[in-house]
């Protein structure tokens, strides 16, 4: 199941620290790092899934929601706000992001280095792999 998930907080009066290390907080060691920023009213980002690979997403600053469905065709949406909570996404799992806040920033890490060849960029390929 795919919920959102807790990350490290240290708390302290002048502010709060949140941190993933050497597998600390996610499963695997980030291969890649990305980030989403600068999305622009009404707009979505994303729109595909991986073969492959795993990401963990963050909102680092402000709001979007990750609708993931996944290949039975289960459908959910998880609103991110806070920087120490994420939503781990394993392979096959289509996701979008919509409905960013303004200055709205969403941290990815992957456990793999960009390769076109990984994505599903098909809706309906992606339904297929079901069967």
């Amino acid at each position: 199941m795919i919920d959102i998930k807790s990350l490290i907080k240290i708390e302290d009066k002048r502010g709060n620290l949140t941190f993933i290390q050497n597998g600390s907080g996610i499963p695997f060691v980030p291969r890649r790092v990305f980030w989403t920023f600068d999305v622009p009213s009404g707009a979505s980002r994303g729109g595909h899934a991986y073969l492959n690979q795993q990401e963990l997403i963050i909102a680092i600053n402000g709001s979007f929601e990750v609708v993931v469905t996944q290949l039975d065709g289960v459908q959910k949406r998880h609103f991110l706000n806070r920087s120490d909570q994420a939503i781990m996404l394993p392979p096959l799992t289509w996701r979008s992001m919509v409905n960013f806040s303004t200055n709205a920033m969403g941290l990815h890490l992957s456990d793999s280095v960009f390769d076109e060849s990984d994505y599903i960029r098909n809706f309906e390929t992606f339904r297929s792999l079901e069967q």
